[in-house]
């Protein structure tokens, strides 16, 4: 099983784009240079902006050290000037977010210029690119330190803790856009090359090794699934083929098993104050980190009984198309800005040969503008996964 594993993933590295051919009729290249195109003379505009330019006051650390605060948690009125206290759902419009908007724009800029130089051939998106990638990765004046060890802190009870994890979420699609780069050969990219796989080989040690990291990848719920997608987004740019295979392992033996009932459902996530939202992104990234980790298979994989990503796509299908029909209460917030074109619709039509999911994908919205959803919707260029 192990040698079968690493045979799967050699092949992945070796040639990505190599299953799951979509249908003649689907032209996700077309579809994506009708969204783009009118996008290039701002993301063009775009100057690089780390978060060594944001002060963050109350964070512990240096300027190039990353830091955020937790959503839902909030002073309290019985103890003024004491610890917060959460509110599950209710996002904090006061808590301290510089870093977090600053790494979704990084997030969002990057992997839209990857994918307007791979539909144009043009050098100038992809250098744009490479003045972002050096900014945050390169440059010692103003990169990131690569680790998470002050993110979602909570006011009055400590200086970060490992759910924070999740933020760097935002950058998995930075790390396919670096890859496209590297195979492909775009300008500049030789240049900065090794200190981007140098920080993201760093990054990737913290992310496997320390507490915080180990504590996120054992969360159960759509925590888990967004190390995992992290951790295997990471290794295949690095060419880790022990971590993706590591991965794949977790994806069949720990989450799919925990997360999905033989329905379709998942119930950590319906539990939640926002259950719709919280169903919607966890699946994204389930069917994200199958796309990556495999073959086309592995999203319809099932466990012995019946338990399969493919399963929870048809399970919440029914419910993008007609949000009316939504067995459970609407979510606490942001109820109106979901759903969005989710790519779990993408993977698994073309996965699953369902030509009525990748209708529905290209009828939503690809580029949502409340940060809310932006923030839960980090699976937004399609070309660097296909």
């Amino acid at each position: 099983m192990i040698a079968r594993r690493s045979l799967l993933i050699a092949a992945l590295l070796a040639a990505p784009a190599s299953w799951a051919k979509p249908p003649t009729s689907f032209d996700p290249r077309a579809i994506e240079r009708r969204r783009l195109l009118p996008q290039a003379t701002a993301l063009l505009a775009a100057t690089p902006r780390t978060i060594s330019a944001i002060p963050a006051p109350r964070s512990p650390a240096g300027p190039q050290d990353y830091y955020s605060e937790g959503d839902y948690w909030w002073p309290d009125p019985a103890n003024p000037g004491g610890a917060y206290i959460r509110r599950d759902g209710r996002s904090n419009p006061e808590k301290f977010d510089g870093h977090r908007d600053a790494l979704i724009a990084f997030g969002r800029t990057v992997p839209a210029l990857a994918a307007l130089w791979d539909l144009t051939g043009e050098a100038r998106f992809a250098e744009a690119a490479m003045r972002h990638l050096a900014a945050w990765f390169v440059d010692p004046a103003t990169q990131m330190n690569p680790n998470l060890n002050h993110t979602q802190a909570i006011i009055g009870v400590n200086s970060g803790r490992a759910i924070g994890v999740i933020d760097t979420l935002q950058i998995v699609e930075v790390a396919r856009a670096s890859a496209l780069f590297a195979r492909k050969h775009a300008p500049g990219y030789a240049a900065i090359r090794a200190g981007v796989e140098r920080w993201f080989a760093a990054y990737l040690d913290w992310l496997t090794t320390s507490p915080f990291g180990i504590e996120e990848r054992d969360e159960k719920n759509n925590h888990g699934t967004c190390w995992l997608l992290q951790a295997a987004s990471f290794a295949a740019l690095l060419g880790r083929t022990d971590i993706l295979a590591d991965a794949r392992g977790r994806l069949q033996t720990i989450i799919i098993p925990t997360q999905i009932e033989p329905g379709g459902r998942q119930p950590l996530e319906l539990a939640r104050t926002k259950p719709y939202a919280y169903s919607l992104f966890n699946l994204d990234v389930l069917a994200a980190s199958a796309w990556l980790l495999g073959d086309s298979e592995l999203i319809g994989w099932q466990t012995p009984d019946g338990r399969s990503i493919g399963g929870a796509i048809a399970w919440m299908a029914p419910y993008v198309a007609d949000k009316a029909k939504w067995p459970l209460p609407p979510d606490i917030e942001y109820w109106n800005g979901f759903p969005v074109r989710q790519p779990s619709l993408l993977f698994g039509g073309l996965a699953q040969d369902r030509p009525d999911w990748l209708d529905l994908w290209q009828r939503l919205n690809p580029d949502p503008t409340i940060g809310e959803v932006v923030r839960n919707f980090p699976v937004r260029q399609p070309l660097l996964w296909l």
